[in-house]
């Protein structure tokens, strides 16, 4: 190559890394990122959209958001602002009737999906610890604040860039993350009402302290719940019988570490089986700050023993009640309250016999929140 192929391909690499800005950690990589951003109203011209097909038809109505992200790929940049790493994505293009503004970038964090930044470009990133894996997912913003269903989820690690990354001298404390939940199988158990799904055990170097369970969105991905082990049961009641609902599963520890999420799961939300069995709980709260620490007594009151149970206890949605452990029951969150699926010694509640099952959770503070119903696989009990 000659001196003007040279100076060419130069000029060309310096105009690219010029495009580029790299952010402190959790911001995005681009340099056209608005200084204040609002995810429901951007101010984001459609002229600076690259590639993006504006349709500036006067008075003309945007009902439609957006299509998908897609394509969504490892794409590091040239070079790193510092050796801490970077991880970044590209993507293809999302379209839309009249403009597409922009992108919003998520990340995962322990404490679930925080917005990364956001770019009028289709590759985005951020700053990250060396070969550690990030995963992230997209939605596309038009002009009139629609915005898109979430791009399917990907898992990066953050590099030097396009050089080949050494490996880093290990910082101190846990940076190990779990491993991927894997086996995720719906319907179990297949009694109760909503969807529910268990899975397979994950691993850790020290100990898993947690799993997060995530629902895909109109246009997120939401926590709707966490697992504490040994559980691997989850169950959300209040959803659509017969539509499918789609559900990944994360592992985190301690040290603030969260694995790859599994693998999706769609999850059909069931009617429940009939358990012919009424029955009435017995509760008892005692509360200290935002903590709650309730004990419950359910009795069966039916003309058939109960083999096998879910007891569901449910809040205000205002409380805010969040599950933190429990006894005598495999409990997990179930949108604004709590469920218990039977050990193995309790499975059996005879006629007129009863067993005994508490947790512990927090709430959102002011008068201690009381329960608002009680069922029994699926049919309501009586409170005595």
């Amino acid at each position: 190559m000659g001196a003007v192929g040279l100076t060419l391909g130069f000029l060309t690499l310096a105009l690219f890394i010029a495009a580029l800005a790299i952010g402190p950690t959790g911001r995005t990589a681009l340099a056209s990122v608005p200084a204040a951003h609002d995810v429901a109203h951007p101010a984001v011209p459609a002229a600076a959209v690259p590639g993006a097909a504006v349709a500036a038809v006067s008075g003309a109505a945007d009902d439609a958001p957006p299509t998908r992200p897609g394509g969504l790929r490892p794409c590091p940049v040239p070079f790193a602002a510092n050796p801490t790493g970077y991880a970044s994505i590209c993507w293809s293009p999302s379209s839309d009737d009249t403009g597409v503004a922009g992108y919003d970038l998520y990340r995962l964090a322990p404490d679930g999906f925080v917005l990364a930044g956001s770019t009028t470009s289709t590759i985005g990133g951020f700053s990250g610890e060396l070969n550690r894996l990030y995963t992230m997912y997209v939605v596309a913003r038009d002009l009139a604040g629609h915005l898109s269903p979430p791009s399917a989820l990907i898992t990066v690690p953050a590099t030097l860039g396009m050089t080949p990354t050494s490996s880093p001298t290990p910082l101190p404390g846990d940076h190990v993350p779990p491993s991927r939940p894997t086996g995720l199988r719906d319907a179990c158990p297949q009694d109760y009402p909503g969807v529910t799904f268990c899975w397979q055990p994950s691993t850790d170097n020290v100990a898993v302290t947690a799993y997060d369970v995530y629902r895909e969105t109109a246009t997120a991905y939401s926590r709707v719940g966490t697992v504490l082990p040994p559980s691997l049961n989850f169950a959300e009641p209040g959803l659509v019988v017969g539509q499918r609902y789609t559900y990944v599963v994360v592992a985190k520890d301690a040290g603030g570490n969260v694995s790859v999420p599994s693998d999706p799961l769609s999850a059909l939300a069931r009617e429940g089986l009939p358990s012919g069995a009424p029955c009435t709980v017995t509760y008892r709260a005692t509360t200290g700050g935002p903590r709650l620490d309730a004990e419950l007594v359910v009795r069966n009151t039916g003309t058939a023993p109960v083999d096998g149970w879910t007891l569901t206890v449910d809040y205000p949605a205002a409380a805010a009640v969040r599950l933190v452990s429990g006894w005598s029951a495999n409990w997990t969150q179930a949108g604004a309250g709590v469920a218990g699926v039977n050990k193995q010694w309790n499975k059996v509640i005879g006629v007129g016999s009863q067993t005994q099952v508490g947790f512990t959770a927090t709430y959102g503070g002011g008068a201690p929140p009381s329960p608002v119903s009680f069922a029994l696989n699926g049919k309501t009990c009586a409170t005595g």
